[in-house]
């Protein structure tokens, strides 16, 4: 996951380290530390020759492994944070000194201890960017593995108590870097969904932020609370709790497991493409979101990854070269994470992307942003006259969901309109739009004859449904999480365990009738097809009709804008009105006791 390079500032915590590939700028060059240490052995040991010659050997060795490992992770903000390859070797280095490092100290922590002054807290620094370091090594991949790495060097952190003196030392600066560590662990947590730990986490934080700002004459109290708010809406995000017998709550993983995707029936005709980039932009008025990272970008970067797997078993370290002759296949599309990116910082991460994708391969985008309507009529209409989606705020911008610009002879400059994709319709492209004005995509036009699809959100819910929309968006949830969307819309806010499961069985039988219904249909776009061949956008499909026809049927959504819509168009009658869906929808439903949310008859005419 990464974001745009050299944003602009925008309304947030600037204390919560971002979900990028960039770190901390390095302070000015100061002298050595290896000069300092070796002074210091002089200083407390004596005369020069009363240090034995092994001990002055470890000390000058640990302080050049140190003064190294600093340069190498500093530098990784100067790696260009689009594309797959450059940063490949310089990663290999720095996990290498780090390794090295980790060993060294341990292997001489006495000598250190004695000779260096070895701190607990400097151990903690060393394991923290290690943690770092895996990581970012995540979000240049998207393997999820390196997610348990990462929380194992946090973990061990907390258990040993490595940042448990910070608070005896006068120094602010100390505590600060506690407290991002907290923030660093909880991000992670949050992507493994260790949503226990993060509770725990969020205590422990919040008692340090009061002590920080009862010990210092701190200016950023203000920000550490917001951090504190941030996280705490962001856990609250559901809006169905699913709870054991104890009554305690479930946590649910909405990755990819193996019985996710329906399976292809032998004899299926589906294309042969693979989902290989996405880019997933977020850009909602009010939404929730934590270090930068809305709800929805936080659903849809799951529904595009596996469940995570322990890489005890690997041999090779992250950042090296696969030696062996068989390439591993990769386990996740490579994601680009882009919250409100300026229109040309999103034109260079889609560039980079297309001219890296590999041959029969798909570039998904995923668009999760404020509509731009388009004010008065227009003459023509073409690909940017029905407006389209606003990617980045500016403090010009009013607030609200629906921008109208009120200078009419100047559009708004980071609007993403249909018009300015056109050009990477080139390639296999998959589109989801979510935002009041994803009809504009509707008008789409598939210039180089490849593969095109666009699932496009209602532009309106029901008013007597509940407003969740700070919590993120209900076309979304229902992509990520389609029985808990199920769930919300039909009143119900929180069911047990055993329910739970029993709906999820009967939602994986519904999702393999949507899937023959869609490659049984004689009349349906044979770009659906095309994808149907790619577990994650199989998923997706199915997810999208599921919600489509849940939608129709019920009793609240009547207008035709509360409907998602795709380009281009599915056959009603054979996918989203289909009879034999509607039945299933009814009998999920009666399992849930909510059968009289629902119309029982197809309506023909919306």
């Amino acid at each position: 996951m990464v974001r745009g390079a050299r944003q602009p500032q925008q309304p947030r915590s600037r204390l919560v380290p971002r979900l990028t590939g960039t770190v901390e700028k390095p302070p000015r060059k100061r002298k050595s530390r290896t000069e300092f240490a070796l002074n210091e052995i002089m200083s407390s040991g004596g005369a020069e020759d009363d240090i034995p010659q092994g001990e002055r050997k470890t000390v000058t060795d640990f302080c050049y492994l140190l003064d190294k490992s600093k340069q190498l992770f500093n530098g990784l903000r100067d790696l260009p944070q689009y594309g797959q390859k450059q940063w490949q070797s310089y990663f290999g280095r720095t996990f290498d000194v780090y390794t090295k490092l980790w060993k060294f100290q341990q292997q001489h922590r006495q000598v250190l201890d004695n000779r260096y002054g070895l701190k607990r807290w400097q151990i903690g620094e060393i394991a923290s960017k290690i943690g770092q370091l895996y990581y970012h090594y995540y979000l240049r991949t998207s393997e999820t593995s390196y997610l348990n790495e990462a929380f194992s060097f946090y973990s061990a952190i907390r258990q040993r108590s490595y940042y448990s003196q910070v608070n005896k030392e006068d120094r602010p600066e100390l505590v600060v870097k506690k407290l991002r560590y907290y923030a660093r662990f909880i991000v992670v947590c949050l992507l493994l969904n260790k949503m226990d730990v993060v509770k725990d986490l969020v205590k422990e934080l919040s008692d340090e932020i009061e002590d920080y700002t009862h010990r210092f004459n701190t200016e950023d109290q203000v920000e550490w609370n917001l951090v504190l708010q941030e996280v705490a809406a962001f856990i609250e995000a559901d809006p169905v709790m699913v709870l054991n017998d104890d009554n305690t709550i479930v946590i649910t993983s909405n990755r990819l497991a193996e019985t996710g995707a329906p399976l292809l029936e032998q004899g299926m005709i589906v294309g042969q493409l693979s989902l290989a980039d996405a880019l997933i932009i977020g850009n909602c008025n009010n939404q929730v979101k934590f270090s930068e990272l809305t709800v929805d970008m936080f659903r849809m970067l799951q529904a595009l990854e596996r469940e995570p797997m322990n890489l005890a078993s690997q041999m090779n370290k992250p950042g090296m070269q696969e030696s062996a002759d068989k390439p591993t296949r990769r386990e996740n599309p490579h994601k680009y994470l882009l919250y409100k990116p300026t229109f040309s910082q999103l034109y260079t991460f889609l560039a980079a992307s297309f001219k890296e994708l590999p041959a029969n391969s798909v570039l998904l985008i995923y668009l999760s942003a404020t509509g731009v309507f388009p004010t008065g009529r227009s003459d023509s209409e073409g690909p940017y006259d029905f407006g389209g989606v606003l990617t980045n705020s500016n403090r010009d911008i009013i607030n609200g969901d629906a921008i109208h610009k009120r200078n009419q002879s100047h559009k708004e400059m980071h609007c993403l309109h249909p018009g300015d994709l056109y050009p990477f319709t080139r390639k296999p492209l998959f589109i989801i739009v979510d935002s009041s004005n994803s009809v504009a995509y509707k008008n789409f036009t598939n210039l180089f004859g490849q593969p095109l699809v666009c699932l496009l959100s209602p532009t309106a819910y029901p008013k007597a449904l509940q407003d969740q929309s700070q919590r993120g968006s209900l076309f979304t949830l229902f992509l990520n999480n389609p029985l808990m969307a199920f769930l919300f819309v039909s009143g119900l806010s929180s069911m047990r365990r055993g329910l739970w499961e029993k709906c999820q069985e009967y939602l994986r039988k519904i999702n393999r009738d949507i899937a023959q219904l869609l490659t049984h249909s004689r009349s349906i776009d044979q770009a659906f097809l095309q994808f149907f061949g790619d577990e994650f956008l199989r998923l997706l499909l199915t997810r999208f009709i599921f919600c489509s026809a849940t939608m129709r049927m019920h009793k609240i959504f009547r207008e035709t804008r509360n409907y998602p819509e795709s380009y281009p168009q599915l056959p009603r009658d054979e996918t989203v009105e289909n009879p034999h869906l509607q039945k299933h929808i009814l009998e999920l439903a009666s399992i849930l006791d909510v059968r009289n949310v629902f119309l029982e008859s197809t309506i023909d005419d919306y």
